[in-house]
């Protein structure tokens, strides 16, 4: 797709209200006027598939525009997965129960897929041996329709229970993850999960980026729960950068833990990239995949896969203070 073709599939599809909202915020943070905002926003939408989230996240209205080439946009990750990924089999990163499945000695926990034809004696059976579980949709993103339940809310209601996951769209039920003791001193509200992505590339196959998703307060560690990230280096498994979440705000120690984030070696990591390595291949026509991991005290263990991954917290402008995206690590791998 050509860029003004992607330009103009965008432009009918804007929600123009969060749009001004977000010049509202970035007059506040540039000090730069709404309508210089606006020209330079509407600029990189055409030289450079840049949506406003992009020009927000990246901080665009501080970068030469050849900084802005190196930050990957909305159209240009549009079009790397499209590249790389056949949407045939999306569905076995898509379908949480698929990927469980697909992935079980990886995924190291108990799980049910639930339906209104659910057997009630297996429901029951899988709730006795978990009495601490987190229920998901099948599909989605973003860490939404995902709750936590506990024996209290089951005891002596079981069906009616069962009853409501479904009418809530639940399809899956999981053993919930302990996290190890570290990534507990961390956040002990959500489990801290490490997104890896891995690269089938022309070039050459591995790891192209990591960062650490860390909660602050929820049950979830997701940036669009109030979370934040920090970038891994993929040598020492520590933390390389501040924490940031999706305001921009940044975070040299977590603002309820009190735990330093720059330098925070993250436990298991190499084992962790090993893993995503060797997961990656299974599905082979699937080249690009980001993978949500979590560390417990017996290792690490997967959450989920993204067959369309984020292209957006990757590259929180607090993470790259020159001004140079993540376009550099991918040219590693592909031509882009």
């Amino acid at each position: 797709m050509s860029k003004i073709s992607f330009f103009f599939k965008r432009l009918v599809r804007m929600d123009f209200h969060k749009m001004w909202k977000t010049t509202a915020f970035l007059k506040e943070r540039s000090g730069k006027s709404r309508l210089w905002l606006l020209c330079d926003m509407l600029r990189c939408a055409i030289k450079f598939n840049a949506g406003y989230m992009d020009y927000k996240i990246a901080e665009m209205y501080r970068l030469t525009d050849n900084q802005k080439k190196t930050v990957i946009t909305r159209g240009l990750s549009n079009t790397i997965v499209r590249r790389m990924n056949d949407k045939e089999y999306w569905h076995f990163f898509d379908d949480k129960a698929t990927f469980n499945d697909l992935f079980k000695e990886f995924v190291r926990r108990n799980w049910i897929k639930i339906s209104p034809d659910t057997d009630s004696s297996e429901f029951r059976a899988f709730l006795i041996d978990n009495p601490d579980i987190i229920a998901k949709p099948l599909e989605g993103s973003s860490g939404q329709g995902i709750e936590r339940f506990t024996a209290e809310h089951w005891l002596n209601r079981e069906d009616a229970f069962l009853r409501e996951l479904n009418e809530k769209g639940i399809g899956i039920l999981e053993e919930r993850v302990i996290q190890h003791h570290k990534m507990m001193e961390m956040c002990p509200t959500s489990v801290n999960t490490i997104r890896i992505a891995t690269l089938l590339g022309d070039k050459k196959q591995g790891v192209v980026y990591a960062f650490l998703r860390i909660g602050n307060g929820k049950v979830m560690d997701n940036v669009d729960c109030g979370g934040m990230a920090a970038r891994v280096d993929l040598t020492t498994g520590k933390l390389l950068t501040v924490g940031a979440d999706k305001a921009g705000n940044t975070f040299e120690k977590h603002p309820i833990t009190g735990t330093p984030i720059i330098g925070f070696e993250v436990p298991y990591f190499h084992e962790a990239m090993d893993m995503c390595n060797k997961a990656a291949t299974r599905v082979p026509q699937m080249r690009f995949v980001a993978w949500d991991v979590a560390i417990t005290e017996e290792g690490p263990c997967f959450i989920e896969g993204n067959s369309f991954p984020s292209h957006a917290v990757p590259q929180f402008a607090a993470h790259y203070p020159d001004g140079i995206g993540i376009m550099r690590e991918f040219r590693e791998f592909i031509d882009i």
